[in-house]
């Protein structure tokens, strides 16, 4: 398959099941806007200082346990999700944190990489809605090392998120 607007260089830039995932969901082009630093983006912190953003523009992409279930919950990188927020609007009894060995086996990456989409398991996606005040937002491309831009509502579409207010208060 060709690709438009990136070049097999580029295309490695991304991590190789991210490339395919997003060539299947008819996204042939975001590979070659993906690009990889030579120091870890594995922080929303990290993220933006690498690409010279706001911290809230980076798309963090976070896995949960809600009564033992992945969940993912897409969040941006100057925010916190709050739990109960969260464990309310799935109507869980409890939301905890997921395990590192939970978010590689739900989403096939590691933690600091894990792409909004793209992942080996379906599974339900929360998107906060604090990700709508940017023209764009960065997300990471299935490495530590990697990011790609995004307008937030067609991150969201594509991940087939529920939009919902989950983030901690500001204080």
């Amino acid at each position: 398959m060709t690709t438009t607007g990136g070049t097999a260089a580029e295309d490695s830039a991304a991590h190789p099941r991210f490339a395919e995932a997003v060539r299947e969901m008819g996204l042939a082009e975001l590979p070659g806007r993906v690009r990889r630093f030579p120091d870890a983006t594995r922080t929303a912190g990290e993220a933006a200082a690498a690409i010279g953003c706001e911290l809230s523009q980076i798309c963090k992409s976070l896995i949960f346990a809600a009564d033992g279930v992945p969940v993912l919950v897409l969040m941006d990188g100057a925010s916190r999700v709050d739990l109960e927020l969260v464990r309310k609007e799935l109507g869980a009894a409890k939301v905890t944190r997921a395990r590192a060995d939970v978010v590689r086996e739900t989403t096939g990456y590691a933690i600091g990489g894990v792409p909004p989409f793209g992942h080996r398991t379906a599974t339900r996606v929360l998107a906060d809605r604090s990700l709508l005040a940017h023209d764009v937002v960065w997300a990471a491309a299935g490495t530590p090392y990697s990011v790609f831009p995004m307008e937030p509502k067609t991150l969201i579409a594509h991940a087939g998120a529920t939009l919902v207010d989950v983030r901690e208060p500001a204080e």
